[in-house]
């Protein structure tokens, strides 16, 4: 503890005498025979993103740098050899990271510009483009196993209720009583808009060539019979630019940063060594 303090108290005086030519050279102080130069102290600066606010800001700031750089320095002067090869072996880990970090973050910035966005966005529209309808159905279903009497069964319910249907009953109705899909009969039968491509095959083949407030007979689907009607007609809608760009710059970067790192690994020449 005792040498910590002394080590203080240098480091202050050492501060007080560099400021005495602050503006005279580079070196603005030394710890145990190291220069520190205006150049780090105003990287550090930087790195931390600490604005100077007068002289005696920069003092305490000062201070506390080299302090922090000569407890360092006590510390590091404890280790023994194999402390030292650990505390090499993490700083040039850190530095390999950094280094590529940083140049990334650069290079990205540069090379992923809003315009580069804009333009992706405008050759790509089909990617950013659906194609919506909005359903209503009554679902009758069909489980794994069922006999051929069961399946005809569920068609012949479907067809009792689609001919109530066909004679003028509601449709909400209809799905509240007969629908097996209890989460869309509790509003209907309303599936809301549904994505083209996003639904099983044949419900969508017959969905997408509908006319509003047109009424299906009962047809077959991967989960059942169903009873169709058309809200409202099939329409494209178009994502806007705002809603997609994050994706969009995300999906740029990814594929300028595979496309630098296979240049960087290009000119770079590894030779393994046997060792003997």
């Amino acid at each position: 503890m005792r040498k910590l303090s002394v080590i203080r108290l240098a480091v202050i005086s050492i501060m007080l005498v560099g400021c005495s030519y602050f503006e005279q050279g580079d070196t603005i102080a030394t710890v145990n025979g190291r220069d520190v130069t205006q150049q780090e102290f105003d990287a550090y600066l930087t790195l931390k993103r600490i604005q100077i606010r007068d002289d005696k800001h920069r003092s305490t700031l000062l201070e506390q740098y080299l302090q922090r750089d000569a407890l360092s320095q006590a510390i590091e002067s404890t280790y023994d050899d194999a402390a030292k090869q650990a505390a090499a072996a993490e700083l040039d880990e850190f530095r390999r990271q950094m280094n590529i970090s940083r140049y990334f973050e650069r290079y990205l910035k540069d090379a992923v510009t809003e315009q580069k966005i804009q333009n992706y966005y405008a050759a790509n529209e089909e990617k950013y483009t659906d194609t919506k309808v909005h359903v209503a159905h009554v679902l009758f279903r069909l489980k794994q196993g069922m006999t051929e009497a069961e399946r005809k069964a569920k068609l012949t319910t479907a067809t009792e209720a689609w001919s109530k249907l066909k004679a003028g009953d509601d449709f909400g109705k209809i799905a509240d009583d007969y629908s097996e899909d209890r989460i869309s009969a509790k509003k209907g039968g309303d599936l809301g808009w549904l994505k083209k491509g996003a639904i099983d095959p044949k419900f969508s083949m017959k969905v997408f060539e509908m006319k509003k407030d047109e009424l299906s007979e009962p047809f077959e689907t991967s989960f059942g019979y169903h009873i169709v009607k058309i809200i409202e007609e099939p329409k494209t809608v178009k994502k806007p630019f705002e809603a997609v760009k994050g994706d969009i710059r995300y999906l740029l970067r990814q594929q300028t940063k595979e496309a630098e790192l296979d240049r960087l690994k290009a000119q770079t020449k590894i030779e393994m060594r046997n060792n003997t």
